[in-house]
């Protein structure tokens, strides 16, 4: 089924800046975002997305009020959202088997919605910039030709991408927007800054840098953050990556190391560390059962221990 624009149907998507021309309100759409402060959100009442993972929910949702990701360079953050049931998903995309990844977001959303008859999908893609390697232009590319190739009408709201989340900084492109919100109850998208990115940070990031392909971390109906099981061979080579610079690591393991954020090299680090301290994952995984972690009354996320 088609994508919309303002109601209208998208024909062959050939790049991203012919979409712009042919829709000159998708500019003015990116250019309104682009003005909204950025928001530090509380984490007490936040449900944080990592690179490679999506998270849904809905209005009733108890715990959770905003859903939200940051540290997208090349990246892109991707909002799904129903307007009848406020059924909203939110992920982290990296390019990384986009067929797979834009089908877990629409299911994600629409696993939650039932057999709507009022209401419809709207669309909000921000991220990337103008990198040397053109690695986001494919991405935003890729993400909204598959997105015009589900099964459902999907109207595109905003499309804050590539040249329009550009900034030159000492003639150095760098991305303007690394990270959004979006508000559970009104569906409200914002670009947006975080102090915690948990829980089990360490864990997730190395599920993903290990290969792990993109997976829903949510379950609304209980409020509950799942992380794994999953596993990862042996990585002695990480030690020789540990003696690196800061410099080599960023040149190394970086899609646009010009444009990372400053504590992208201590993340990495961490999540190194972290594989090395657990050769074997599976003793993270008693019974081969995920961890599971749910929000106090105090906003913080403790895990569940299975008796």
């Amino acid at each position: 089924m088609p994508l919309f624009i303002e109601d209208k149907q998208v024909g062959p998507i050939d790049s991203i800046e012919d979409l712009y021309c042919k829709y000159p309100s998708l500019k003015e759409s990116a250019k309104a975002f682009l003005s909204k402060p950025v928001v530090s959100v509380d984490p007490k009442s936040l449900l944080y997305v990592q690179q490679r993972e999506v998270a849904a929910t809905t209005k009733g949702d108890k715990h959770v009020s905003v859903i939200g990701t940051e540290d997208a360079t090349t990246c892109h953050m991707v909002v799904l959202r129903h307007t009848g049931t406020g059924a909203v998903a939110l992920a982290h995309c990296d390019g990384f088997n986009t067929p797979r990844q834009v089908s877990l977001i629409v299911k994600a959303v629409t696993s939650l919605s039932g057999r709507f008859h009022e209401g419809r999908l709207e669309l909000h893609v921000v991220g990337g910039f103008e990198d040397d390697k053109k690695l986001s232009e494919k991405i935003s590319h890729d993400l909204l030709t598959m997105f015009q190739n589900q099964d459902l009408n999907i109207y595109l709201e905003t499309c804050c991408t590539t040249e329009m989340n550009d900034v030159l900084v000492d003639g150095i492109h760098k991305p303007i927007i690394y990270g959004i919100g979006v508000k559970v109850e009104t569906g409200e998208v914002f670009p947006a800054s975080f102090t915690f990115k948990g829980p089990a940070e360490n864990l997730r990031s190395a599920r993903r840098f290990t290969k792990g392909e993109m997976v829903e971390i949510y379950e609304p109906n209980q409020g509950i953050v799942k992380v794994g099981p999953c596993s990862w061979p042996p990585q002695p080579d990480l030690i020789k990556w540990m003696t690196m610079t800061d410099k080599e690591i960023l040149e190394a393991l970086s899609t646009s190391p010009k444009a990372e954020p400053s504590d992208f090299v201590r993340s990495i680090k961490a999540t190194m560390w972290f594989i090395l301290d657990h050769p074997n994952p599976d003793s993270l995984f008693p019974g081969d059962q995920p961890q599971r972690y749910r929000k106090t009354d105090c906003g913080d996320w403790d895990r569940i221990v299975q008796p």
